[in-house]
């Protein structure tokens, strides 16, 4: 018995190119749409497909053509008080808050999640997917795949940091009595 698990990043964003931290109601860009609607899912037909409820992920699977179920284990990192603002916006209004997360993204936003505690939301959903012997499709965010990715592999979720997850690139998983990491393809 295997599962496979796809995670597909969601599509690009204005805040992604401009740089800030997205509000969940902001949809795909112009550019984000098209490269979404030209990406091309590997592997077999997948079972079970879900998505973040945020729009972004939302849109992504539709230009996919994937029928999608909203989970809420997948919603973005909770950006707390920075939640639809930009890095320019927030460095004005508090630049040494913005200078310390900078040096410590893990630690979240002020009044927002870790990342540790995203790595605590995705937990039992990963777990529960170990009894699935078929392909599944996740469209989630970036610190999302990190957690999964931190969760999956017993890494310290500060260490995915240093992994790069690009809108619409692909993070396949495995389980075969223990989760493995086959494939980051941007």
């Amino acid at each position: 018995m295997a599962t496979r698990l796809v995670l597909i990043c969601a599509g690009g964003t204005p805040s992604m190119r401009a740089g800030g931290f997205p509000d969940p109601a902001e949809p795909l860009d112009e550019g984000g749409r098209a490269k979404a609607g030209a990406a091309k899912l590997d592997g077999a037909k997948p079972a079970n497909v879900w998505t973040s409820p945020a729009t972004a992920a939302r849109e992504t699977a539709i230009a996919l053509g994937l029928a999608a179920t909203p989970s809420e284990v997948l919603r973005d990192i909770d950006h707390g008080a920075w939640t639809g603002l930009s890095f320019e916006a927030v460095h004005m209004r508090a630049p040494e808050a913005l200078a310390a997360w900078l040096m410590a993204p893990e630690d979240g936003a002020p009044n927002g999640e870790t990342l540790a505690a995203v790595a605590q939301r995705v937990e039992p959903w990963l777990r529960s997917l170990e009894r699935i012997d078929q392909p599944i499709v996740a469209i989630t965010h970036a610190s999302v795949i990190r957690a999964v990715i931190a969760t999956a592999l017993s890494i310290p979720v500060a260490a995915t940091l240093r992994i790069d997850i690009a809108p619409l690139s692909q993070t396949i998983l495995s389980f075969n009595r223990v989760w493995r990491l086959q494939a980051l393809r941007g």
